[in-house]
């Protein structure tokens, strides 16, 4: 399914893909962007040097140690907004609190994509990747914190168990239905 004939006309799109680590973000993220022809931003970069010897060091972060981070995920959404691009990041997004910081930080409508996967699942991916700071043994922490998104507005959740074109072109479809969706409450509120 073709995103670009979905797409809202005044705007281009904002994503996040988020989950736990070891869902696939950076993947699904990487092709979605690529699908939609936006830039893609690898939310792992943005952390300050401190979360990641936190996290290298298998100390879980605080929600102190994320709100810098989210601020600068949600600074990079609304650059691209102000420069009339979109863009697709990719940033776990756990908690209500931390999606709603990014909402108000994009200024404008705000898609998350929930990757959403077993915890044995996600423990034999992270068991099996190599060079990645996020030790396996906090997946629990991530766990604990994570506040499932389903009754949000402008998320699409899906299962993460197929190869990632077949996830991407369920992203695509809910993601298309979403972007019709929120076109036609625009023109109603005209």
């Amino acid at each position: 399914m073709s995103m670009a004939a979905s797409q809202p006309a005044s705007e281009s799109w904002s994503i996040v893909v988020m989950g736990v680590s070891g869902c696939g973000k950076t993947k699904v993220g990487l092709e979605i962007a690529a699908r939609l022809g936006l830039a893609f931003v690898e939310g792992d970069t943005l952390h300050p040097r401190s979360n990641v010897e936190k996290m290298s060091a298998g100390i879980p972060l605080a929600d102190g140690d994320r709100w810098p981070w989210l601020d600068l995920v949600g600074a990079a959404l609304r650059q691209a907004r102000e420069e009339g691009r979109g863009l697709v990041v990719s940033c776990s997004a756990l908690k209500k609190s931390y999606r709603d910081r990014l909402r108000d930080a994009a200024g404008g409508s705000l898609f998350f994509v929930f990757l959403e996967g077993s915890r044995s699942l996600l423990q034999a991916r992270l068991a099996e990747r190599r060079g990645h700071f996020f030790p396996p043994a906090l997946l629990d922490s991530q766990f604990a914190t994570l506040e499932h998104p389903g009754d949000e507005k402008l998320v699409v959740t899906v299962d993460i168990e197929a190869p990632v074109d077949t996830i991407a072109d369920r992203v695509s479809q809910g993601l298309g239905a979403l972007g019709s969706t929120l076109s036609g409450s625009r023109k109603k509120a005209r």
